[in-house]
């Protein structure tokens, strides 16, 4: 998973909702009312001239909105505006030029600290003390929007450089230079007004959940059955959800020993699900449990377990009261589910929603359903939505895999000196290939690993893989080409972009497509080949299976999201039964009838839900994103196509894509893909 450097929430909400020349004015009065607006356009016109009279609407209006009592007096707003509205269109690309400089030498140093402050949360490099959570919760940009509006540059900036809507990017985008799409960008900054404490809040919350799932650990080689038998290495200590579903996955060529094991895992996930785990099991060696019946074990000696106190909905609650008490200051986008996607993904909800339910109610489904049915010669389980047997890795020895990555990759140094060859291998010009390595580098993560951007030319991505003592083990490894994905995309859209402003990606479902397709190349770097003729079709299923299990998790934690807008006064106890009945729902419309069991809960596993609010839905957008990427890359260079497509910058998702490949996000290249491969694969 992509690691979000914690900018300010006004950077957050990067559109404002408009009409072609007008701010839509909050449900509140505002301070600045429009005959004031009126009178102050008609003198800019009479001193400017009607040059640039949209601009000049748009960012009054948008200085009006955001004005308050203590910016000062109506008679102030008219002199401001008239003072610093900027007509000469040199002297605005110099001042943009500044303010551009100054924001990367910000946001830049900002990062630095937050990088800083949270290492001892984020990297194994000894034991976590509760001091290390405090620091590591303390947002530098807090003050940002309090001290940018305060000093009136927030105001210089939406009177000169104002935002626009998404549909305005969508209707007037296709036509707009590098340099216009700067200008947008630079005023998506400043829309809202979130004080430094509220801020700060939604920071500690976040941090909060985000120590919490990286310390969620179960001793596998303490699990046991009825007879007191185990099935795991003693060694073996998996975080929740990634590693407990990685290692499920790792288990499908195993016969029936695998079964078993998966089996198990399964349980265990039920039983965090239900927060029946006994508390004193999770980060800790010294109990053994049994999953099925739920008892905890000393000795082989049953002793009495307390259940995790529903801490798991707890902090799911905890980020809902932050992030709602946002809302207030965003009246543009007055709900963290705005924010998420007309705001943050810059596609709407409701596009999303339709992408999904037409893939998870296509009748290809249920033919691929029956197909790894087939090819598993037994009926389908519920956690069968992570089958993993359309990649070449799944017929695999895992313990062969095991020993040829701890030996590549003995400790992270070596990963990294790696690096250059990797990209070498995937195409990359030598000396384009140092080049970007020089700008990443790879450290021990606590937790299953992340990818952490720079935010400024000069500072470095960081490449956040765990790895034990004896070496990178395969699943490690795997992660860490996913991570390296997002490493390099980091570094092409930051070094390669021709202006600050454009820097990254127009949603991190982007960088997500870019890391499966470094994830995808993991055994061709470690020189095992694939020549199964119909790798293609293999690769299709793969995806479609991929997209059909994480689609039905989004769904449910759009769902979940609304149910707490709906029902803001909910206990802990209430969200913890209505996110287990709305997985179940989602299960039942969509999943029952191709896995053959209903009411599974098994959705709700996924950690992203706890730590990383409504980010779920850039994963299966990704994986869409990464299909038309993939059969666009077929035949051409890869690197090259890859810099030619990530130096784009942030455009908007369907402008991007254009650009890229030609077409908008879409499933039917996926379904038609399917299609073809199930007459193919048997």
């Amino acid at each position: 998973m992509a690691f979000l450097f914690m900018i300010p929430l006004a950077m957050l909400l990067s559109q404002c909702k408009q009409n072609e020349t007008r701010m839509e004015q909050p449900t509140t009065a505002q301070f600045v009312q429009k005959v004031m607006v009126d009178s102050v356009i008609a003198k800019l016109i009479k001193q400017s001239g009607e040059a640039n009279k949209a601009r000049m609407e748009k960012g009054v209006n948008q200085v009006a909105a955001l004005w308050t009592e203590k910016d000062g007096t109506v008679r102030d707003f008219e002199n401001f505006c008239l003072k610093n509205y900027i007509p000469a269109e040199d002297q605005r690309l110099k001042v943009f030029q500044h303010i551009s400089a100054n924001f990367e030498s910000f946001f830049g140093y900002s990062n630095d600290i937050s990088l800083d402050l949270k290492r001892s949360m984020h990297l194994d490099i000894g034991d976590l003390l509760d001091i290390d959570q405090v620091f590591g919760a303390y947002e530098p940009t807090a003050h940002f929007t309090d001290d940018f509006f305060t000093n009136k540059i927030g105001f210089m900036v939406g009177l000169n450089f104002p935002c626009y809507s998404l549909k305005e990017k969508e209707d007037l985008g296709q036509k707009w230079s590098r340099q216009e799409w700067a200008y947008a960008r630079l005023g998506d900054v400043f829309i809202a007004r979130v004080p430094a404490d509220v801020t700060q809040k939604s920071a500690d919350a976040l941090t909060a959940a985000d120590n919490y799932i990286s310390n969620y650990n179960i001793f596998m080689g303490n699990l046991v059955d009825d007879k007191g038998k185990t099935y795991f290495p003693k060694d073996m200590k998996l975080i929740s959800h990634w590693n407990l579903r990685d290692e499920l996955k790792a288990n499908y060529n195993q016969g029936e020993a695998g079964l078993t094991k998966q089996k198990m895992i399964y349980e265990v996930m039920k039983r965090i699900i239900s927060q029946e785990i006994p508390d004193s099991v999770i980060n800790n060696p010294r109990f053994q449990w049994d999953p099925y019946t739920n008892k905890m074990l000393k000795d082989g000696k049953e002793v009495k377990a307390e259940r995790e106190p529903d801490t798991r909905y707890q902090l799911l609650l905890n980020n809902y009261i932050a992030m709602k008490a946002v809302d207030k200051y965003t009246p543009m986008y007055p709900t963290f589910i705005q924010r998420s996607f007309d705001a943050g993904m810059e596609l709407r909800q409701d596009q999303v929603q339709k992408l999904f339910t037409d893939l998870l109610s296509s009748p290809e489904v249920k033919q691929v359903g029956d197909l790894i049915s087939k090819r598993l010669g037994r009926p389908l389980q519920p956690f069968d939505i992570w089958y993993d047997g359309f990649k070449p890795r799944s017929n695999m020895d895992q313990d062969k895999l095991d020993k040829q990555t701890r030996a590549k990759y003995p400790d992270v140094a070596a990963f990294e000196k790696d690096v250059p060859n990797i990209l070498t291998k995937l195409g990359f010009k030598p000396d384009k290939a140092k080049e970007i390595a020089s700008h990443i580098t790879v450290d021990p993560a606590r937790g299953s690993g992340h990818a952490w951007g720079s935010q400024r030319k000069g500072d470095k991505s960081h490449l956040r893989t765990r790895i034990a003592k004896t070496g990178m083990d395969y699943k490690g490894y795997n992660i860490a080409c996913h991570e390296l994905g997002h490493n390099v995309e980091q570094t092409i859209s930051m070094y390669f972009v021709d202006n600050y402003e454009m820097a990254g990606v127009p949603n991190t479902a982007f960088t997500e497509a870019y890391a499966f397709t470094f994830q995808k190349h993991d055994l061709e770097l470690l020189g095992i080949k694939d020549n199964d003729p119909n790798k293609d079709a293999l690769a299709a299923l793969d995806n479609f299976w991929m997209s059909y299990e994480i689609m039905g998790v989004s769904l449910v934690d759009m769902s979940v999201w609304q149910w707490m807008y709906d029902n803001p006064n909910a206990t802990k106890e209430q969200l913890k039964d209505q996110v287990i009945k709305t997985a179940k729902e989602v299960w039942n419309k969509y999943y029952a009838g191709v896995l053959g069991v209903k009411d599974s809960p098994i959705l709700a596993i996924y950690s992203h839900m706890i730590e990383d609010p409504l980010y779920l839905s850039n994963y299966p957008v990704g994986h869409l994103i990464d299909f038309q990427l993939d059969r666009f890359f077929k035949g051409k260079n890869f690197a090259d196509e890859s810099i030619r497509i990530y130096s784009a910058g942030k455009l908007i998702p369907q402008i991007w894509m254009k650009n890229a490949v030609g077409s908008e996000i879409s499933i039917r290249p996926l379904v038609e893909a399917t299609n073809a491969a199930l007459k193919v694969v048997k």
